[in-house]
């Protein structure tokens, strides 16, 4: 089976990462958690949205983005930004691609954003004037479209 790899840079909101958790589950990829997190990983609404895929998905959390991408040597890295002029769909995802997303509320830090590992940034387009999507929907979204294009290896 092909795997992608999701980042999720300090997530905060139990129910996003539940639903990201049942989303790997879905399609193979790996889920990575990098600290600090807002809640605990057994906390109820996390374990809700993820209902019985826990023990289904690949889920590594990192004590920071340095060691989490030291973790994934010969991956290419896409942070997800809304201030990139590049569409997600523009790019040609290969096995072992890491996309990367920041936190709810306030996205990627600059530092982030300059971490020499970045292959570059990408954004789903969306109509002008809106803030952001949902961080479970926006990983969702280009999870599939890069397992699209790799041709759904292991999906049924």
């Amino acid at each position: 089976m092909t795997e992608l790899h999701v980042i999720f840079d300090n997530p905060v909101i139990p129910p996003n990462t539940g639903n990201a958790i049942r989303m790997c589950a879905g399609t193979g990829a790996h889920l990575h958690l990098v600290e600090p997190l807002g809640f605990d990983l057994t906390e109820k609404h996390l374990r809700r949205a993820g209902l019985d895929y826990h023990d289904l998905a690949d889920v590594t959390v990192h004590p920071d983005l340095d060691a989490c991408l030291a973790a994934l040597p010969d991956s290419r890295v896409f942070a997800f930004t809304t201030r990139s002029t590049t569409w997600h769909t523009d790019v040609s995802w290969r096995e072992g691609d890491a996309l990367l997303f920041g936190t709810e509320p306030t996205g990627l830090p600059e530092e982030h954003l300059a971490h020499p590992r970045l292959t570059g940034e990408v954004r789903i387009p969306m109509i002008p004037g809106r803030r952001s999507m949902n961080l479970s929907n926006s990983a969702a979204v280009a999870t599939y479209e890069a397992w699209r294009q790799l041709g759904f290896p292991g999906g049924v």
